[in-house]
């Protein structure tokens, strides 16, 4: 909706957090927050045999991406922290 709204928006947009996770602090959250264990990660080979080189680098390498210029622009994100985000979009508050 800011983008849409905001005429002064232009341009390319990191749609991300404002707060990265590693994989495996996400695993960690999401289980904990759909109350069953993290699912273990996968090894190295397997990645890239399900998902070739590609693959392998979007999800094995860090990608740390920030939203610089929504946050630049004063968006203000609805949930700061993961662990609130997927409790609202999955519907699942304590």
């Amino acid at each position: 909706n800011h983008l849409m709204m905001n005429d002064d928006s232009k341009g390319v947009y990191n749609l991300s957090s404002p707060n990265p996770v590693e994989q495996k602090k996400f695993a960690k959250t999401l289980g904990r927050v759909l109350r069953r264990p993290a699912f273990a990660p996968l090894p190295k080979f397997a990645v890239k045999i399900l998902f070739g080189e590609m693959g392998e680098k979007l999800t094995l390498e860090s990608q740390r991406v920030l939203p610089t210029k929504l946050t630049a622009e004063g968006y203000q994100f609805v949930h700061e922290d993961l662990e609130s985000g997927l409790r609202d979009t999955l519907g699942l508050w304590k």
